[in-house]
């Protein structure tokens, strides 16, 4: 079986490895064939026809007839699309949408039509053909994917919303998924705890060779939940049982339900096997349990690769391939080697331009193509692609590590400007704002000045706050309450992890009356021109005079990010 999954993934991504190849020798000229095809598929739409993609004859003029933009910029279109109005954007009509998060409470609804679809699946094709290449032991046994419902939910215009890692799992050979560990009807549960529970329960019971998701902490959660239920795990894989009572998923479909219970056969010589592995260790941990790993794929970029270091401690010293630049807008890069954030520019897939690092807060920032980066420099980078987005500003900050054949070599390094993420959540400044603001409403304060900080060692936002007056610490309890609640209900990736516990509750510092003047006055004393002064409500790690003005008392040194 394993031989054939692997002819199997080869020969449906040899067309397009040849394509890539092939695009990666000759980059500018690349670039310049999708963007040529992109403009003139799309002449004709609403978008195309308002910025004249029928009149530009190459990049330097689709540069000049189009803005830059962000989700917000390109809304009114967007929601034009979602109501069901064709020819707006792409002349494709979207088969659904992609949900992720915005930065309003408004989500962002990504159209997913059959060439980004096809465009995406095929990249996967691609990561998973040269990853089993390098490591063919990884299909020797079953692959642990853990993905979010493909729908999630439907429109206003009865159009089907969802992930895009369950999209993209529903369009991997058949072959692929049938030596998937767990069944689809999984991702389907809402509850992540038992969601959570049930997969290590599936798992464990059988001999996993291959695992992979984006974000790391959520194998360092099921780690931590198959630790914490061993007794009850191994109970449920000697019986046969779920290990948690059913009703508790019989919200799902007849089907789906019969799909979860079809693959929970009683084991009692696997259940035999994992008892004798807390006999001998203590625990119950995939890297005894499953000695057959032989690939981790995840994120190592960013904040995902603190993460990812920590799964030595659970999964043992197992080779890791990063997934690749990967979003709901798109899928940018093929990582080629283990244990690199790097992966190569796609360039046979989407357009792109780059913003080098220190003009990203230009008006209007000058931009540059992929053939004219530099080893060692970091850029935004902007996104042109078959669903509809055109010369849409990612807020990626990434990193040119090298180059694979004269394509370059990215690392996703940050969010740039004002967001944040810890394991994927993506938090923007107006979603803190607005919940710092219902937050005064719900406790009847007013802070003075705040700042937030991702910690992610802790896996938790800091926040900073100076409040105006005096505050009781129950109150300042139920500040923190509230922030963490409006949070979650303005960004829905942050609920989602908050909920499985991927992301702690957020750590709230009282800082003392006058530190944010104090802090002012050091960054104009370094050159900061007052008139133009920005306080950074948002920062990546903590400076020298907020760790000496937190309020008493004090915390240690160990207890701050940095």
């Amino acid at each position: 079986m394993s031989r054939l999954v692997e002819w199997m993934l080869r020969f449906s991504a040899a067309a397009e490895a040849r394509t890539f190849e092939s695009a990666t020798r000759e980059p500018a000229a690349a670039q310049e064939r999708i963007l040529h095809d992109l403009l003139k598929t799309n002449a004709a739409t609403a978008f195309g026809r308002a910025h004249g993609f029928a009149h530009i004859a190459n990049a330097h003029e689709y540069m000049r007839a189009v803005p830059l933009s962000d989700y917000e910029a390109v809304r009114p279109y967007m929601n034009r699309v979602i109501a069901g109005e064709r020819n707006v954007l792409t002349v494709d009509t979207p088969e659904m949408f992609a949900a992720t998060s915005g930065t309003t409470a408004k989500p962002k609804l990504i159209p997913v039509t059959a060439r980004s679809r096809a465009q995406n699946a095929a990249m996967t094709r691609m990561w998973l053909a040269r990853a089993i290449r390098d490591h063919r032991g990884g299909v020797a046994h079953k692959a642990l994917t853990i993905v979010s419902p493909a729908v999630e939910g439907l429109n206003a215009n009865g159009k089907p919303y969802g992930a895009m890692s369950g999209i993209t799992y529903r369009r991997i050979p058949w072959i692929v998924r049938r030596h998937s560990a767990l069944p689809y009807a999984l991702a389907l549960i809402a509850d992540y705890q038992t969601r959570y529970f049930l997969a290590m329960r599936i798992a464990m019971a059988q001999r996993v060779s291959m695992i992979a998701t984006p974000n790391p902490s959520t194998f360092l959660r099921l780690a931590r939940v198959a630790d914490e239920n061993a007794a009850k795990i191994i109970r449920a894989i000697h019986d046969g049982e779920p290990g948690i009572a059913e009703w508790s998923f019989s919200a799902l479909a007849g089907e789906a339900t019969s799909e979860l219970l079809a693959s929970m056969k009683p084991d009692r010589a696997r259940a035999r096997f994992l008892e004798q592995v807390i006999n001998r260790t203590g625990h119950l941990r995939p890297r005894e349990v499953w000695p057959e790993l032989q690939l981790i794929g995840c994120w190592l970029g960013g904040s995902a690769g603190f993460q990812a270091d920590q799964l030595t401690e659970f999964y043992g010293d197992v080779p890791r391939r990063d997934l690749g630049l990967w979003a709901s807008e798109g899928r940018m890069t093929l990582p080629l080697a283990d244990d690199t954030a790097s992966g190569v520019l796609a360039v046979h897939a989407n357009f792109y331009e780059f913003i080098p690092e220190e003009n990203a807060e230009g008006t209007p920032p000058r931009t540059l193509r992929a053939h004219q980066l530099e080893r060692g420099r970091r850029y935004c980078l902007v996104i042109s692609a078959a669903n509809g987005l055109y010369r849409y500003n990612m807020n990626d900050i990434v990193e040119v590590t090298g180059f694979y054949n004269r394509t370059p070599l990215l690392a996703f390094v940050r969010k740039g400007g004002d967001m944040a993420s810890i394991t994927g959540e993506k938090i923007h400044l107006n979603q803190v704002q607005c919940a710092i603001e219902q937050a005064e409403r719900a406790v009847n304060t007013r802070l003075h000045q705040f700042r937030i900080i991702p910690d992610l060692a802790h896996r938790r936002y800091e926040l900073l706050v100076e409040f105006s007056g005096a505050m009781e610490i129950c109150r300042r309890d139920n500040f923190l309450h509230e922030f963490d609640r409006a949070l979650a209900a303005q960004n829905r990736e942050y609920a989602s992890r908050r909920a499985s516990r991927r992301l702690d509750s957020p750590k709230l510092w009282e800082m003392r009356p006058g530190w944010s003047d104090r802090v002012a006055r050091e960054d104009f004393r370094a050159g900061k021109r007052e008139a133009q002064y920005k306080w950074r409500h948002l920062v990546q790690q903590w400076d020298p005079i907020s760790r000496a003005e937190i309020a008493d008392p004090p915390p240690p040194p160990s207890a701050f990010a940095s």
